[in-house]
């Protein structure tokens, strides 16, 4: 191959490869997970579509909680050194593990909605 065409040719496979690649777009039925860290304190709104499992202030006498659900009911377990504590809750029923306040916004099959309280 001629020195003109090689140096063509590998001017050309250079600037093809230092094209950036475009970022792939986010589905629209893609989920923001859930600001976890918010709810260290014992009060935040969470929306679910799995269980989670998250580290709480210690001042409530558990370091953490983990959330499940099922289209009928969302269990909550607390755990911290020798000890558990656990609630289970329908749609719109409220309670309580330890000091932190959890009421059950609204549940459905795929989605649970839920309100943290601190109560201490």
């Amino acid at each position: 191959m001629p020195p003109t065409i090689r140096i063509a040719a590998l001017a050309a496979a250079a600037s093809v490869a230092l094209v950036p690649l475009a970022a792939p777009a986010a589905s629209a039925g893609a989920t923001a997970k859930p600001g976890l860290r918010a709810c260290y304190d014992g009060t935040c709104r969470l929306t679910l579509t799995k269980g989670v499992s998250f580290r709480v202030s210690s001042r409530f006498g558990i370091t953490r909680l983990a959330i499940t659900f099922t289209s009928t009911t969302v269990r909550v377990k607390g755990t911290g050194t020798g000890v558990m504590s656990q609630a289970f809750l329908g749609e719109g029923s409220t309670g309580s593990v330890n000091d932190i306040g959890v009421r059950v916004v609204s549940l459905s099959p795929g989605k649970a909605v839920l309100r943290l309280t601190a109560r201490r």
